[in-house]
């Protein structure tokens, strides 16, 4: 393989206690009020018994990983920006004081396209799998030097 921005099987990961203050922070910004959220009352009626964070806000975890992974690419004459994720199941809850961390390989590589894709899993403290995606990365050419 020819030499690219990232190689393959290079890794990042990023660890994050989730707080009720991330959870209701997130819901304020991007208007997402759903009680499995916000109303403590609601899911203890659930099998679940308590607030669970939004996927979005743990798919915006492993955006963090994807920032570390590609933090010694950014030299030179390419940008790398997302392109967005594929396959992205939320295998299990996250609930408020929950440490997630967020496992990130790079597992293709592209060199013609410009582009490589990330395998991401996402565990709680107990190891337990609460999420999985891929995650494409493109470089753009820079403008400006």
């Amino acid at each position: 393989m020819s030499q690219f921005h990232v190689s393959l099987g290079q890794k990042a990961q990023f660890a994050k206690t989730v707080s009720e203050s991330d959870v209701y922070l997130f819901a304020g910004i991007t208007g997402d009020l759903a009680p499995n959220h916000v109303n403590k009352a609601y899911m203890e009626k659930s099998s679940y018994g308590r607030l669970q964070a939004h996927g979005a806000l743990i798919i915006g975890y492993m955006s963090a990983a994807s920032s570390i992974v590609t933090a010694t690419a950014r030299d030179g004459d390419e940008t790398p920006v997302s392109l967005g994720y594929d396959r992205i199941r939320i295998v299990g809850p996250v609930f408020f004081g929950d440490t997630v961390t967020v496992d990130y390989e790079i597992d293709t590589i592209d060199a013609e396209r410009r582009r490589a894709t990330g395998a991401i899993r996402v565990t709680n403290q107990d190891g337990e799998l609460v999420a999985v995606a891929t995650h494409i990365l493109k470089w753009v050419p820079n403008t400006k030097h």
